[in-house]
């Protein structure tokens, strides 16, 4: 059989003879038969949510040429994909073509063994199913080159790179972009304490609840063991500044719960404006106002430029569950 449930082959020709002899073939690999006798009549077939498991096309179908009908099928089938087998008695340039591209699994003859027909329609779905496990895993790998493991944000290169085209557009249409770059106070203290699993949950967390104060277009991304930057298109400094206030609060005032025990972390923030130059030197003024606000100490929020701020005062922060107690540092 060709596959545990019964698949759903397309059979698409107006010649009856035809019909007659690829029928019962199709029907012995235990196979549900669709059957369209013009290209109008099957196109919707080919570009419905529930796609066939396989397509057979005559290349003389009346009503629309089948080059015509394969682009039409392509472009309405965005995100879905089945392998296509063409009957033909000629080979042409055409075809060819085809099969190099993809857009086409085989082609056969319009008379052929029923069994080597059937051997014929298994390779076509099991190369079709190995391409797209193959490129499934070209998606993935390519995700991964892009975010972080432990977090699923992006990584640093890539963040780097967004910047980049950021900027272009921040060039182009004259609007302002702000950066914020926050680090953890003293989390090697809690990697020490706790051990770099619940450390690892705690960084998640972390980047769990930033999320949820996040615009769909803003960006985050984890540039350090416990570093996150954030990239915000169409922010202002000002702006910035305040929901760098509503990070510290809303993040960092409630505790975190990791290994059985409750947890109070606090950030430093260090903020800076692109104006249009070069995300190398933003980055490096994010960094530096970092420093200054981690020399000024704990839940400090330094923009870039400004002169050195003093210690922010300590958050008032949500009690932990009564008999539970909370740990900081």
């Amino acid at each position: 059989m060709l596959a545990h449930s019964a698949p759903t082959f397309l059979l698409a020709s107006h010649e009856p003879a035809l019909l007659a002899a690829i029928e019962p073939v199709l029907t012995a690999c235990g196979a549900d038969i669709e059957i369209f006798l013009t290209a109008e009549d099957a196109l919707p077939a080919l570009a419905a949510p529930h796609a066939p498991s396989l397509a057979l096309l005559d290349v003389n179908l009346p009503a629309m040429p089948m080059g015509q009908l394969l682009a039409a099928a392509r472009a309405e089938a965005t995100g879905r994909s089945f392998p296509i087998v063409l009957i033909s008695d000629t080979v042409t340039q055409e075809w060819i073509d085809r099969l190099a591209e993809g857009v086409i699994e085989d082609l056969v003859p319009s008379v052929i063994d029923p069994a080597l027909l059937r051997l014929r329609l298994e390779a076509a779905l099991r190369n079709h199913r190995r391409t797209r496990e193959l490129d499934l895993l070209r998606e993935a790998s390519a995700l991964n080159a892009q975010t972080d493991r432990l977090t699923g944000v992006y990584n640093r290169e890539t963040m780097l790179a967004i910047l980049f085209r950021e900027t272009d557009r921040v060039q182009r249409m004259k609007t302002s972009l702000c950066t914020i770059l926050f680090d953890i106070d003293d989390f090697g203290h809690w990697n020490s304490r706790l051990g770099a699993d619940a450390c690892d949950d705690l960084l998640c967390q972390v980047v769990s609840r930033t999320g949820r104060l996040l615009r769909s277009y803003d960006l985050l991304g984890r540039v350090g063991k416990d570093e996150f930057l954030l990239a915000l298109p169409g922010c202002s400094m000002v702006s910035a500044v305040m929901l760098a206030e509503r990070l510290r609060m809303d993040i960092f005032a409630t505790p975190f719960h990791v290994g059985g025990e409750v947890i109070r972390l606090s950030a430093c923030f260090g903020i800076a404006s692109s104006l249009g130059r070069s995300p190398v030197v933003v980055l490096r003024e994010t960094e530096q106002a970092l420093l200054v606000a981690k020399a000024a100490g704990p839940e400090t929020i330094q923009c870039a430029g400004d002169a050195p701020l003093t210690n922010a005062s300590p958050l008032a922060f949500a009690s932990p569950t009564p008999g539970e107690e909370l740990w900081a540092w």
